[in-house]
């Protein structure tokens, strides 16, 4: 083969995979995702359920669940879920409550 034609491959090759995440930076990401959704999250020992669900860099967000207990005397420390959306732009995490969750909704 040519030196110009390996150049070629070489260098595509090199392309190809400078734009790919590494596992270490998907790992930092989960992190950053679940670490600023359990800031944002109302509930009582909160943890993150699963891992993150990424959207499309054109929708700019992953979502993740969160379950913990609520800790309004009134919720009796109830078990609660929240939906975690995560803005990936500005680095955000926005909570909603998401108990709907467990109820099948039949057509």
């Amino acid at each position: 083969m040519h030196k110009t034609a390996l150049y070629g491959l070489a260098l595509a090759a090199s392309l190809g995979t400078a734009h790919a995440s590494s596992e270490q930076a998907w790992a930092a990401h989960d992190d950053e995702v679940i670490n600023t959704c359990l800031a944002a999250s109302q509930l009582k020992t909160a943890q993150a359920v699963g891992r993150p669900a990424e959207f499309d860099d054109a929708v700019g967000y992953s979502a993740i669940l969160i379950q913990g207990r609520y800790p309004q005397p009134h919720m009796k420390n109830a078990l609660g879920r929240e939906l975690c959306l995560f803005d990936k732009q500005r680095r955000t995490a926005h909570v909603s409550e998401w108990d709907s969750i467990m109820n099948v909704r039949k057509p």
